[in-house]
């Protein structure tokens, strides 16, 4: 039995004081001391905190999900408890068609090592498929050359280790496609869209219940035309994402999205692998990206992506945005874990998967553990 002492403990929407973590490969409860003979572990006066669910990020450190094999996503796994992230959603973004299968069964693999008993690294809990069912006219930083017309047929294939999948509801057999993806255990997203009010409502209506990058991709806000972003924030059954960098999203927007979402209001980074790399030019999917500081860009200007890790959304949901920090906290776990029906993780509850990040008091990352092993401290 292990014990973290002296720390700020998030349970709901409080940081518990003067109480005790006490945890095996999962979480025991709190305590008012530790009992004898636990190991006991000095949070310092930190933050105690369920560990972070990133179900939206590319790559890290040079690496992409989409154009790498389950060695490097392994690699990754390692990389990314670095900042309190113990599960994530390798996310691919549109690619040639016959790639599709093989990039997955990659994912499936890295997925088995990671879930295995005493590995040193974040959980991959299955692929993020951001695409190919959008729509070009809100490509962004995809590449439209590779984006497919709504086809369950098609997709019905390739959906082994598939745990969300975006997709644009207005497209021609989109509501069919969405309907089967719901049935077959994948969450749907609604993103990279051109629809109205009534095209994502009607996605919502047959099994839509999450939104990948709210604002981004997708129409702005008006008042007699609310579009899909109308309908994603209006609609208490969608897990709305965001990217707190500070740039994708302006943070008077971010603290607007959750005062309506509350506790559907999920962090995410939508990291590229330029994340965690020098400022410079670099290639994607057969695209050049020029990235400066927290932006990222196609030569025309296109926002493509994001060099933000889950720690610093966190940082800036609650600096930037307003938010509290148990509610940037819980964004980053117990609503990311919930957007994909993940249970049995993103809470420090008893019964829940032991994956525990500790931060200093200015919520710096100084510890991880991930099914109660320490896998990185700093």
């Amino acid at each position: 039995m292990k014990a973290i002492i002296n720390g700020q403990i998030h349970q709901g929407d409080q940081l518990a004081q003067g109480q005790t973590l006490l945890f095996d490969e999962h979480i025991l409860g709190l305590v008012d001391h530790a009992p004898e003979g636990a190991e006991l572990i000095d949070a310092q006066g930190g933050i105690v905190a369920a560990g972070f669910i990133d179900v939206h990020c590319h790559g890290f450190g040079g690496r992409e999900a989409g154009d790498t094999g389950a060695d490097e996503l392994v690699d990754m796994s390692r990389a990314l408890v670095r900042h309190g992230v113990t599960a994530w959603l390798p996310t691919v973004s549109c690619l040639k068609w016959e790639r599709y299968a093989s990039c997955f069964a990659e994912i499936g693999e890295a997925k088995r090592q990671t879930l295995a008993r005493g590995f040193a690294g974040a959980r991959i809990l299955g692929a993020h498929a951001e695409g190919p069912f959008l729509n070009t006219q809100k490509a962004g930083a995809q590449n439209p050359e590779h984006i497919l017309v709504p086809d369950w047929a098609r997709a019905e294939g390739v959906l082994t280790n598939v745990r969300l999948m975006t997709v644009a509801p207005e497209g021609k057999g989109a509501e069919e496609l969405i309907r089967h993806l719901t049935a077959a255990g994948v969450t749907v997203s609604i993103g990279h869209t051109n629809a109205n009010y009534a095209q994502a409502q009607a996605g919502i209506e047959v099994g839509a219940t999450h939104a990948t990058h709210t604002f981004n991709a997708m129409p702005s806000l008006l008042h007699r035309q609310p579009g899909a972003l109308g309908a994603l924030l209006n609609d208490p059954r969608v897990y709305c994402e965001i990217i707190a960098d500070g740039f994708h999203v302006h943070p008077s927007l971010i603290a607007l999205a959750s005062r309506l979402k509350g506790d559907r209001l999920v962090l995410i980074t939508d990291s590229i692998r330029f994340s965690g790399l020098p400022d410079g030019e670099y290639t994607i999917a057969d695209q050049t990206v020029t990235v400066h500081g927290i932006e990222c860009r196609l030569p025309d200007g296109t926002i493509a992506g994001s060099t933000l890790t889950m720690d610093r959304a966190v940082r800036n949901a609650h600096e930037l945005g307003g938010l509290t920090l148990s509610q940037a906290l819980a964004a980053a776990s117990e609503n990311a874990a919930a957007s994909i029906g993940e249970v049995g993780r993103g809470a420090l509850r008893p019964g829940f998967a032991a994956d525990i990040a500790v931060f200093t008091p200015d919520m710096q990352p100084s510890m991880t553990f991930v099914g109660g092993t320490e896998v990185w401290r700093a």
